[in-house]
């Protein structure tokens, strides 16, 4: 059976979502590793200041996937090519990193603990809010004393990653070269509306949604990719068929550095955001603005769900956890009934 036959019921808890007005609009999209894919949208684009339809090319702010489509796997490309080790000290390509004390704590720090989320530092901080000038808030990040803690899942551990690729590449994050279907300045009028931001005193539509992203000139290693559902496909399927990278590579991102951590990426626990139903050893990510992809190798599947639950304002119960959850059960149910 095609999987277009049974897609309509796997998209059911979005469309109910939108119905219900908890989310504005959202698209699915499911891909198989030997190509076959189905996407259905439905819903708004953006409610304010005008209403705009969502549809199979509508643009949206990946936030978080960012950390996965592009940081991760362009770290893995430079380890492939030699030019870095997983292990090898972030101060290896940033030596100036905490450059006034030389036995500070992120001097030890490691490609693989920023990645696994391993690290001293904390989840977010509010950088914007210390200036807006790209360049003097990489420096201030690079040589701000970081209070330490226990591991949690960091952006700033993402930031450090983003600034050590421009060093590697001598290319600013905004002018990396992207797939097809992705962009780090996508054109406003084909995106997806985010919150209305009452810092930036607008709706924010085609501009990074994430404030720190924002504040770094409109790209950063956390934040800052936008893409359509079929560029979110085209990558999952490159993953599912190892086209993407190498072997050890795919090894990287499918092997557990902690718990619910491997390089990059999250593994299944039970009551995570991909749903029960999926095999032990799937990864998946998600992305604050309402994004999320989830890779279940054994089944050969990977599905991604894109809304912009931050529209108008993040300030709502978007009930975006067992929106998640459900969407991931049903497209497994469906897809183990009938394919």
């Amino acid at each position: 059976m095609a999987l277009t036959d049974f897609f309509e019921q796997a998209f059911a808890p979005a469309d109910a979502s939108i119905q219900a007005g908890k989310i504005p609009g959202a698209v699915l999209g499911i891909v198989t590793a030997d190509g076959k894919r189905a996407v259905q949208w439905a819903g708004l684009a953006q409610i304010e200041p005008v209403r705009e339809n969502v549809s199979r090319e509508t643009w949206f702010d990946l936030a978080s996937l960012t950390k996965v489509i592009f940081t991760t796997t362009r770290i893995l490309k430079l380890v492939e090519e030699g030019r870095i080790a997983l292990d090898d000290p972030l101060v290896s390509v940033i030596p100036d990193l905490r450059q006034y004390d030389m036995n500070a704590a992120e001097r030890r720090l490691t490609f693989r603990q920023c990645l696994a989320h391993q690290t001293h530092l904390p989840a977010v901080e509010p950088l914007y809010t210390y200036g807006q000038d790209p360049n003097t808030l990489r420096a201030f990040i690079l040589q701000r004393v970081w209070q330490p803690g226990p591991p949690v899942y960091s952006d700033i551990n993402f930031i450090l990653l983003g600034i050590a690729i421009e060093r590697i590449t001598g290319e600013a994050l905004i002018d990396q070269p992207l797939p097809e279907r992705f962009s780090f300045r996508p054109d406003p009028k084909l995106c997806a509306a985010t919150e209305k931001d009452t810092w930036r005193g607008r709706v924010i539509k085609g501009e990074v949604h994430d404030e720190n992203a924002f504040a770094l000139g409109g790209a950063s290693g956390h934040a800052g990719l936008f893409g359509t559902i079929d560029g979110v496909l085209d990558f999952a399927h490159s993953l599912l068929d190892g086209s993407a990278l190498s072997s050890d590579s795919i090894k990287a991102i499918r092997t557990r550095e902690s718990d619910k951590r491997t390089i990059g990426w999250e593994g299944f626990y039970p009551g995570w955001h991909g749903g029960d139903a999926c095999s032990p050893g799937t990864i998946g990510h998600t992305g604050f603005t309402g994004t999320g992809l989830w890779i279940d190798w054994e089944r050969g599947l990977a599905w991604s769900l894109l809304t912009n639950r931050v529209h108008p304002s993040r300030h709502k119960d978007s009930g975006i956890l067992p929106l998640r959850r459900a969407t991931g059960e049903q497209v497994i149910a469906l897809f183990d009934r009938h394919v």
